[in-house]
């Protein structure tokens, strides 16, 4: 919209002159020198408030300028909408009435003065006859402000408060009066600063009274009062409130003008001008011209107000007066009235549009813009200078570029870069309609690309001015008739300015670049990539008009690379890129793009260009290089006039023997397009397939044949190499990248345009497994540069052929440029020897491995090792002469790779022993091992023989536990001074247990599960640790002889250990735990005696002390001198039954003892008794029992009761007794053991002791 007048077409807000809060000097709003001498000057006399608050003020309210806001009515956030123009303390209004001529004299009556902006006034542009300019808008829009904000600050000094009232007030009303001797209508609003709080401003009520009345303002609307001494949130709102009220003052203004405009149309009576015309036409504007000057105010007040639909209508309505027979067709296409008048209809149409967009209604502007388009288009063709000129054309330029702006400044969100659909739907009311597809507004993109193909017509069509017409008018002679009449110079330059013969004139190349660009930013954004490819071959071909090389260059190249247009087919717009781009980069010296298009260009598949010569070693004769360049590319960015294929002739092959193979390459050139001499060719392969070179040796015995399809067969052989000159670095098909070892042929590399050249081969297979030819590279070496290109064998599905020079034989797989190379069946027997029937947890294995080479040659061997498993312990492997590597422990899997054998003779054997380190539980996992050897004689074939085992790994040994309560011998002393710590000594003083000590019996019953007998070699519990400040040993019941103990398959043995528990400190009431280990020491009954094993067997977490009273029951058998044998009898037989009661606990207990009498025996002692036990004691109270019976268990009726919590106490017995759910028993020898033995060995004893329970 840059091409129409300035203020033409912008939006139209409310004008809001700030005063009195910048010192900044004022900006004059009135330049034109006439209007400045007769302008109305509107000065205030204090000085602006230059304070912090009022520096917020002021950014806020500038902040608050609406003049660049998008035009939709989304954006709701505020109530009201300013253009904001800040002003010191003056400002001048244009004068309201425009003076007499300085010719024409006074009249008697004096004539009638009307504003200097009408075309009834005789200074202005438009008299007599013209309809309106811009002028009138800028007045609106700059000149006169619909509301005048004035700040002033109150003083809270009570000195100087009158004084300053006073000059506020009479500041004021001079204002108010300067603005109403203007004749305008600006309203004043006031707003007074106060350094106070909104709470204590209250107290300037009758000063803020006094000056209201004095200055007769509205508080409601007129005179704000704004206390400062606040935040500068709460600041803000106070201001946006301001703001608001005023708003509504400037909406009153603009429909007061409106209101006055329509009074005046309604009179139905044109107006008289001060002077009636004299020359010219000597005719005034029409009423039908009035009613257009008056509808088109009325629809820009109501702009100015905001009511969209309101300045819509009164739009249309002027816009079908101004384009009605009585206008705008009775001007004549000569005169300047005409073209201001097509002005006038394009600012209205475009303005009609801008609310048509503000309201949403996209499909009606497009309908709205076709309208006018067609109106003019119609009206010019009949009544102007035609539509086929250079006029027409930059005028429907400007019509597309006017659209894509108004878009730009409407911001649909469905036209965002982001949006699925190009385009936006149409409105509700109009979905049920059947829509063509140019009715539906789409993004601004569209528009610029409609805009630039017509400026290519503005330029075909300024290029066909004639001669005559570009010549400049002679300015001597004035009288010379100008040829300009005859072209349509609306908005646009004469024909000696457009296209001049001398000079540049308009760089419509640069035009219609500017646009192209815009629009193909669009398109990019939305990722159209086919538009946005063809608006850049646009742009540069635009480019190349004006010799820009660098830039297409930077548009160009990127695309070429990866061009959609290749994998699609678009070959002709392929071709207008490249050629395109090759004209740029021969500009520029850019040698590798050179070279890759004219390889592109010789397919026969595009257009022959006349004149070319389509030979590849010319590429660079028009281009200076000092260096012959290395130019690598693929066929992924760059199609070719080579067609590649490989083919075996088998699809499997065993390794060490060879496969016939096929490599067929075909040149789709132009028929006059010179031979193509290859360097070399090379086939890389994925697999385990060696890459193929074929270089070039010219026959010179026989000249290049030009058949059709020329068959050869190529001999290769292995050739070692430190590095190749022909391979492609870069590529990523290459399987051995650093390979040493290529399969070297030779043959005449000779390709003629339209020719087949088969190259027939016998490929050696060496490793097993899948292989493919993956990518064949052609390479060119002229003497100006080195062209290496790579064709990808890609898979596509489709049968192969076998050719020969005189048949074609089909191959009946698909993909035959794949093989599968089977394995050379190997001749070697890995097995692993003297394995033992079962491996147990905590031994370290070694297996042997035997490595029997069968071959009829020696062969080079090497080893890997793989161990599956969950948790696979570490290992090494000992090869026989002294070789060893080890291997860390892992998950999952762990391997040993590339262990030299080394040679193994025919017929002949090695061996090697995998050790596995001892592990801590049962486990079990696979071995695999792989031999991987070659021959002295083939050592390009690998041969792999594997062998795998799977060990089981058990646990040799299981167990049991039990812990039984035993009475300790000792307790602790309150009254020993030996037991005191010196805790003066330092921290290196051992700390000695001094709490409660409790005595276990630990029991131990282990058992044998393998297959064999195992020798235990010693047995021992350790204490892994303790839990509640406690301290525990352990003593063995029984020692293990030295030779050690053989255990059978399933035979349990038992194992006693004495643990002696004792607290740290006697306070320590807490229970406390320990956790136990058992250890088994063992081995093969058939290893050597050096050998020991150790199996650990965690024990179950035990309590080894108790805060609870425990009542322990401990028997003995009397042992004294010799007596009679009556007497001796009785004596023998007596049993002394001692009941310890231990008090752990701070607290005195009571227990009451109750012994029943029985038929087995006789008792001595308290039948009832109380026993008392101090806190942190033991009491013991002992019963002599006189047995009726022998060899038996007794039962003594025994009840300990806690007396203050009448709690039973369970009797725990200890060696010698045992218990069941009815109590104790105890057991009564019988008269053939010997007496006075105080153990009461037996075997009943002993079965007692295995019983007793905790």
């Amino acid at each position: 919209m840059d091409g129409y007048p300035a203020g033409s077409l912008d939006h139209n807000v409310p004008f809001l002159a700030v005063s009195g809060l910048s010192t900044a000097p004022t900006r004059l709003l009135l330049t034109d020198p006439v209007l400045r001498e007769q302008g109305v000057l509107v000065r205030s006399e204090i000085p602006p408030i230059d304070t912090h608050e009022a520096r917020v003020i002021l950014r806020y309210i500038q902040e608050t300028d609406a003049t660049n806001l998008p035009w939709h009515s989304r954006d709701n956030a505020k109530r009201y909408k300013f253009r904001i123009k800040t002003i010191g303390r003056e400002f001048l209004l244009p004068p309201r009435r425009a003076r007499l001529p300085d010719d024409i004299e006074a009249t008697v009556p004096p004539p009638v003065l009307h504003s200097p902006f009408s075309p009834l006034s005789p200074g202005s542009s438009l008299y007599p006859d013209g309809l309106i300019d811009t002028r009138w808008l800028q007045k609106h829009q700059e000149l006169i402000p619909s509301v005048c904000l004035a700040f002033y600050s109150l003083t809270s000094d009570s000195t100087l408060a009158t004084l300053h009232d006073n000059q506020l007030k009479t500041d004021i009303n001079a204002v108010k009066n300067a603005i109403t001797q203007s004749a305008y209508k600006t309203r004043l609003v006031v707003v007074i600063l106060s350094d106070q709080s909104p709470a204590s401003v209250s107290q300037f009520h009758e000063r803020l009274e006094n000056i209201r009345r004095s200055t007769a303002l509205d508080p409601k609307n007129s005179l704000f009062v704004l206390p400062t001494q606040r935040t500068e949130t709460e600041l803000e709102t106070a201001v946006d409130s301001v703001l608001t009220a005023v708003f509504d003052q400037a909406t009153e203004y603009y429909r007061d003008l409106a209101r006055h405009s329509r009074k005046k149309k309604s009179r139905g009576v044109a107006p008289q001008p001060t002077i009636p015309p004299t020359s010219g036409t000597s005719h005034t504007l029409s009423l039908q011209g009035w009613n257009v000057r008056y509808d088109f105010k009325a629809a820009i007040f109501a702009e100015f107000r905001q009511e969209i639909d309101v300045a819509l209508r009164s739009y249309e309505q002027a816009y079908e007066t101004l384009l009605g027979p009585d206008i705008l067709e009775t001007i004549p296409s000569w005169s300047p009235r005409f073209n201001d008048a097509r002005l006038l209809s394009d600012v209205t149409a475009i303005r009609a549009l801008k609310c048509l967009l503000w309201t949403g209604q996209s499909t009606a502007a497009v309908r709205r813009w076709q309208t006018h388009h067609d109106r003019i288009f119609d009206l010019v063709d009949r009544r102007g200078h035609g539509t086929q000129n250079y006029g027409w054309k930059a005028w429907e330029a400007r019509w597309s570029t006017v659209m894509a702006n108004l878009i730009e400044k409407a911001k649909f969100p469905e036209l965002e870069a982001t949006s699925i659909v190009p385009y936006r739907p149409p409105e509700k009311n109009l979905s049920a309609e059947r829509l063509q597809p140019w009715e539906y507004l789409h993004h601004q993109g569209y528009w610029y690309r409609a805009a630039a193909r017509h400026l290519s017509e503005r330029r075909r069509l300024a290029r066909s001015i004639p001669e005559e017409d570009r010549k400049q008018p002679d300015a001597s002679l004035p009288s010379q008739p100008s040829k300009a009449y005859g072209y349509d110079t609306y908005l646009c330059p004469q024909p000696y300015e457009e296209f001049p013969l001398t000079g540049p004139g308009v760089n419509h190349a640069q035009l219609i670049f500017e646009h192209l660009v815009l629009a193909r930013s669009e398109f990019e954004k939305r990722h159209q990539a086919r538009t946005s490819m063809e608006l850049a071959l646009e742009c540069c071909k635009e480019l190349e008009r004006i010799r820009e090389w660098p830039r297409i260059m930077d548009i160009l190249a990127p695309l070429w690379r990866n061009m959609s247009f290749r994998k699609e087919g678009w070959w002709d717009a392929m071709e207008a890129l490249s050629w395109t781009l090759r004209n740029a980069a021969v500009q520029v010296g850019q040698r590798d793009i050179i070279v890759a298009i004219d390889w592109e260009l010789l397919n026969r598949g595009f257009s022959k260009r006349s004149g070319w010569h389509y030979d590849i070693t010319k590429s660079l004769d028009d281009v200076d290089s000092e260096e012959a360049p290395v130019i690598n590319f693929s066929d992924d960015h760059v199609t070719s006039f080579l067609r590649a294929s490989f083919v075996f002739k088998n699809e499997e092959g065993k390794a060490g023997q060879t496969c016939p193979a096929q490599l067929a390459i075909t040149s789709n050139s132009f028929s006059n397009a010179a031979p193509v001499v290859l360097r070399s060719i090379r086939v890389e392969f994925d697999g385990s397939l060696r890459t193929i070179c074929l270089k070039h040796q010219a026959d010179n015995n026989q000249p290049p044949s030009a058949s059709k399809l020329r068959v050869t067969k190529a001999a290769l052989a292995e050739a070692e190499t430190s590095g190749d000159t022909d391979s492609d670095e870069g590529s990523e098909t290459s399987s051995e990248p650093d390979s040493a070892i290529l399969l070297d042929g030779t043959d005449d590399l000779t390709l003629v345009p339209g020719q087949t050249r088969v190259f027939e081969m016998d490929v050696p297979l060496r490793e097993p497994g899948d292989a493919n030819a993956s990518s064949v590279q052609v390479s060119v070496a002229p003497e100006s540069f080195t062209l290496k290109y790579s064709i990808k064998l890609r898979e596509n599905n489709l049968a192969g052929l076998w050719l020969s020079q005189s048949s074609r034989k089909k191959i009946t797989r698909i993909n035959p440029h794949k093989i599968k190379v089977l394995p050379r069946p190997p001749n070697m027997k890995v097995g692993f020897a003297n394995m033992l029937e079962q491996y147990y947890a905590s031994e370290s294995i070694g297996l042997d491995l035997e490595l029997l080479n069968e071959e009829e040659a020696d062969a080079i061997t090497k080893l890997d090792i793989f161990v599956y498993g969950q948790d696979i312990p570490s290992y090494k492997v000992r090869i026989e002469d002294g070789t060893e590597k080890a291997s860390h422990a892992g998950a999952g899997e762990s391997r040993l790779d590339g262990i030299s054998v080394g040679t193994i003779p025919s017929s002949q054997s090695t061996k090697a022993t995998v050790v596995i380190d001892p592990v801590d539980r049962p486990m079990s996992f696979d071995i695999l091992v792989k031999a991987r050897y070659h021959l002295v004689s083939d050592p390009g074939t690998p041969i792999i023989q594997q062998a795998t085992h799977h060990l089981n790994i058990v646990n040799p040994f299981e167990s049991s536990y039990d812990l039984f309560p035993r009475l300790h011998s000792e307790w602790p002393d309150y009254f020993n001074p030996e037991d005191i710590q010196d805790l003066s000594e330092g921290d290196e003083v051992v700390r000695r247990p001094r709490g409660i000590a409790q005595k276990w019996s630990l029991a131990t019953r282990y058992a044998s599960f393998v297959y064999e007998d195992l020798v235990i070699l010693d047995l021992d519990v350790s204490i892994l640790s303790t839990q509640g400040g406690v301290s525990c040993k352990i003593t063995k019941g029984q020692a293990i002889d030295e030779s050690g103990l053989i255990i059978s398959p399933k035979t349990i043995e038992e194992a006693r250990f004495e643990l002696v528990a004792q607290k740290f400190d006697l306070d320590d009431r807490s229970q406390a735990t320990a956790d136990l280990a058992f250890t088994i020491k063992w081995r093969r009954l058939g290893s050597p005696r050096e050998v020991v094993n150790a199996m650990t067997l965690q024990l179950p977490q035990f309590y080894v002390t108790s805060s609870e009273p425990r009542v322990l029951a401990g028997v003995s058998y009397y042992s004294g001198p010799e007596r009679s044998p009556s007497e001796g009898d009785a004596l023998s037989a007596l049993v002394f039954l001692d009941v310890t009661i231990e008090n752990p606990s701070s607290h005195f207990l009571t227990f009451g003892l109750t012994m029943e009498p029985s038929d087995e025996f006789a008792f001595s002692g308290a039948k009832t008794t109380t026993v008392n036990v101090l806190p942190a004691a033991r009491r013991t109270a002992t019963y002599r029992l006189l047995p009726l019976v022998r060899g038996a268990w007794v039962r003594p009726t025994l009840v300990v009761r806690d007396k203050y919590f009448q709690k039973v106490l369970k009797i725990t017995p200890t060696e010698g007794m045992k218990a069941d759910r009815d109590g104790v028993l105890v057991w009564v020898p019988p008269e053939d053991e010997g007496d006075g033995d105080g153990d009461g060995d037996g075997d009943d004893k002993t079965e007692a002791a295995s019983e007793t329970g905790a």
